[in-house]
């Protein structure tokens, strides 16, 4: 007797399968509602300098655009050289954040698979410096730039800040998590260099944590106030929120004209996560994602 063969049981859907189901429209609308809430400071910065000051001062929540904005960002290079500001902070902050990556790689590299007597003694160390408050170094920072003739010149901001604590250990993590030994050891057989090794094995794998970090490092040196403040001259050497501080200065705060110089200084962070966009989302799912 012939014995009837049954088809094999279809695979069922992944959500039937863990017993979840799709997020219904609540969850959507409550997510929008997140992104709304996040983005409206942002969109409400860039509405305020297209009005006039009567425009902050009004009680009704002013949502509009204007037709003052070409108006008030020719007053901000009318009272301070912001052409010059944004120079200085871009050479500043792109020099320290492609140094910084690269140091940071290489030294989290080392710590993280090059085995060397005393490295763990050493990256205790590093980590150590990371805890310390930055105004405790700011006196005698500024002692030693004074001895190189370096003040009032962009290298008194720049060298302090070719590489950072915080950069290695990331930079170490993410190597110890995204390059297996294994990898490392199969590239030496072939006859790689450790500086070959670095460049073809390491960098690649770690290229989405290295695009997170670089986002970070240019959005602090971006954002830098104080140390600027302190070695730079802001009528000779401004830099973007130096310059910003010149312009909130006056007896009388003129805020659309604050706004304006803030609105035009936050362009290029944006332009930054845009173009890091893709790498920083990577870098922020490698470690969430399994499987």
């Amino acid at each position: 007797m012939a014995l009837a063969l049954r088809p094999a049981p279809r695979p069922r859907p992944h959500t039937e399968r863990s017993g979840g189901r799709r997020p219904g429209a609540l969850v959507y609308a409550t997510l929008v509602g997140v992104m709304a809430a996040s983005l409206f400071p942002l969109y409400y910065s860039f509405v305020l300098p297209t009005r006039d000051n009567s425009a902050i001062g009004d009680s009704a929540l002013t949502l509009t655009p204007g037709g003052n904005l070409f108006h008030n960002i020719q007053r901000v290079y009318d009272t301070v050289d912001f052409w010059l500001a944004l120079r200085n902070s871009m050479i500043i902050s792109s020099t320290v954040t492609v140094c910084c990556v690269f140091l940071a790689s290489l030294a989290g590299f080392a710590f993280a698979k090059l085995p060397f007597r005393g490295r763990n003694a050493l990256f205790v160390t590093v980590v150590i410096t990371a805890m310390l408050p930055t105004q405790l170094g700011m006196i005698p920072l500024y002692m030693l730039m004074g001895e190189l003739g370096w003040i009032a010149t962009l290298k008194a901001v720049i060298v302090p800040a070719l590489v950072s604590a915080f950069a290695v250990f990331w930079m170490r993590q993410a190597c110890d998590e995204a390059v297996p030994y294994e990898l490392v050891e199969a590239a030496r057989v072939d006859g790689c260099s450790t500086l070959g090794i670095f460049w073809h094995v390491a960098l690649p794998a770690i290229r989405p944590q290295a695009a997170v970090l670089a986002m970070f490092i240019f959005m602090a040196t971006w954002n830098d106030f104080m140390w600027p403040l302190i070695v730079l001259d802001p009528s000779v050497t401004p830099t973007v929120q130096t310059a910003l501080s010149s312009l909130a200065s006056g007896y009388a705060l003129d805020y659309t004209l604050i706004l304006s110089g803030a609105a035009i200084g936050v362009l290029p962070l944006l332009v930054v996560f845009l173009l890091l966009s893709k790498q920083i989302v990577a870098g922020v799912m490698q470690g969430a994602v399994k499987g």
